[in-house]
């Protein structure tokens, strides 16, 4: 069996039993055949790769001025590869044992004014279908912090108005309620009640719908608010995760517990919300001084 047929029943079994993403899946392929190509310089094939090789790629791609966290994806990528090829008794150890994972800058993530947030929300023509549904999906982004591949695969059945919840399937499919506010439920109804059935050609079950009446891309979507983002006046930067981390941050500017944020968010770690622990510390730094007598 040769290295693209292990790369594919590697993939297909992550996909199976983890519930990886297609997206993270895509970045594991891209990762492991250029480190693929890289080791054919040495006619040394994938499976067979050494710490020392793997050690000498990660100097690589730094040389390369590739970020750590380019270098941390691909060590991901080769620890499963190769913890696979173990437990497939495909070789009998695990280089990356012994390989350290590279040191993760902890910056804080780049958000929007809850100015900047209002402006991009009236961006979208509400008379147009395709402006209702744009205008549902922003609201219902900053509404739930969700990310945007859980918001461009929404179904219907994952949507419950009444109550004004939306049934997230996160990474790993794990499930978690997250509320909706008056303004992004308003959006969503008309959507549903105006721009969707215009857009629908043949019954399915996705929220969103394309122009072909199809679930909309990843890309499509990334487009779409740059178009908004331009129109409000904003940034060319302004992208779906900027809005996700809007949304984080305004909750915490106005009250909300790290925990709670979690859950919202759907980290499966208390750490990966702890980042936004600078933003709860930069709010109490700006209440002290505009409200303590000594400020």
């Amino acid at each position: 069996m040769d290295t693209l047929q292990h790369l594919d029943r590697f993939l297909d079994r992550l996909w199976l039993q983890q519930g990886v993403s297609q997206h993270t899946l895509s970045a594991y392929r891209s990762d492991l055949t250029h480190f693929a190509r890289w080791l054919q310089q040495s006619a040394i094939p994938l499976e067979q790769a050494a710490v020392s090789h793997i050690e000498s790629y990660l100097s690589h791609l730094h040389d390369q001025g590739r970020n750590p966290r380019t270098l941390a994806r691909f060590l991901s990528a080769a620890r499963k590869f190769y913890g696979w090829l173990l437990h497939e008794q495909i070789r009998s150890d695990d280089p990356t044992n012994h390989v350290r994972t590279p040191k993760q800058p902890r910056s804080l993530p780049k958000s929007l004014s809850e100015e900047a947030v209002s402006a991009l929300l009236a961006a979208p023509d509400s008379e147009s279908a395709l402006g209702l549904r744009d205008k549902a999906m922003l609201e219902v982004l900053y509404a739930s912090g969700l990310r945007i591949s859980e918001l461009v695969q929404l179904q219907m059945n994952q949507l419950s108005v009444r109550q004004g919840l939306v049934r997230v399937i996160g990474k790993g499919d794990k499930e978690r309620l997250v509320p909706l506010g008056e303004e992004a439920l308003h959006a969503l109804e008309r959507y549903l009640r105006y721009g969707r059935p215009e857009l629908l050609v043949k019954p399915v079950d996705v929220v969103f719908l394309s122009t072909r009446g199809t679930q909309m891309t990843r890309q499509t979507f990334w487009h779409r608010i740059r178009q908004h983002s331009r129109t409000a006046g904003l940034p060319d930067d302004v992208s779906p995760h900027r809005l996700r981390h809007a949304f984080a941050t305004h909750l915490l500017n106005h009250g909300a517990d790290l925990r709670a944020l979690q859950m919202l968010l759907g980290h499966a770690d208390i750490s990966t919300t702890q980042i936004y622990t600078q933003v709860a510390k930069a709010r109490l730094k700006q209440l002290h001084a505009a409200h303590h007598p000594r400020g």
